[in-house]
């Protein structure tokens, strides 16, 4: 998956209403983009930050600007653009880069499942011996350094989610019929090397992950390596530690 090449650079002013962020252009001018991120996006959102947005000349739009990439304090890039990590994991499937999901014919996208009325990010199906996989998208941001450690890690969430709970719940709840069912961390975050689950945000989020792990959930992370040039295609795999 590659952005439009008409990426346009400019600098955060704010991020406000969670859905509209100010951004100065380089000629000066300041627009008013679309934020496709309901989240916290801590640790995405640094004063003066630069950042790159798409543009759409659609006049029903009410926004011609999307928010899509930021440069973190760091000088890694993060993706925050939400609609985006469904796509590069479906693509990267196609792809045969997440190795572990290949040789399944079929790949359908949001088809409802469960009894908490959910719809799966993926379902995949044909396999000659795999039963069919029910896979769960979450993209990982989140990018610092808490506890024990002395490097930054990528933690999920990064901010309570009583939806996340309700989709690690789903899954187990696959794995109980007979299914399978997996977790993939979608990392848009040129830093990351490594995945957690958030305790220090959510500690029952990440107890709910170590339990479905423990139940048979799969947990995978595969991460976008070269954002500031605008290509989000998921190219290396990511360890996941689930230990506190």
């Amino acid at each position: 998956m590659q952005l439009s090449a008409r990426l346009v650079e400019g600098r955060l002013l704010k991020r406000y209403k969670r859905f509209l962020a100010d951004v100065q252009l380089a000629d000066g001018s300041v627009v008013t983009a679309h934020c496709p991120n309901t989240g916290s996006m801590r640790g995405c959102q640094p004063d003066n930050a630069r950042v790159w947005l798409t543009t759409n000349d659609n006049p029903k739009r009410k926004l011609r600007y999307t928010w899509e990439l930021v440069e973190v304090a760091s000088g890694h890039v993060a993706c925050i653009n939400t609609a985006r990590p469904n796509g590069q994991v479906g693509e990267a499937i196609e792809a045969g880069v997440i190795g572990e999901l290949a040789g399944y014919a079929t790949r359908r996208s949001e088809v409802r499942y469960g009894s908490e009325n959910s719809r799966i990010d993926w379902l995949l199906s044909g396999h000659e011996s795999q039963p069919d996989a029910w896979v769960e998208v979450k993209n990982v941001t989140l990018a610092e350094i808490a506890g024990a450690h002395s490097v930054p890690q990528g933690y999920f969430p990064d901010a309570v989610t009583v939806r996340g709970q309700k989709h690690l719940r789903e899954l187990m709840a696959q794995v109980a019929a007979g299914g399978r069912a997996v977790l993939c961390f979608c990392v848009n975050h040129t830093g990351i090397e490594v995945v957690r689950p958030a305790d220090h945000i959510d500690p029952a989020y990440g107890q709910l992950l170590r339990e479905a792990a423990a139940a048979g959930v799969e947990v995978l992370a595969y991460r976008a390596d070269d954002l500031a040039d605008g290509s989000l295609r998921l190219r290396t795999p990511v360890p996941v530690i689930l230990a506190s």
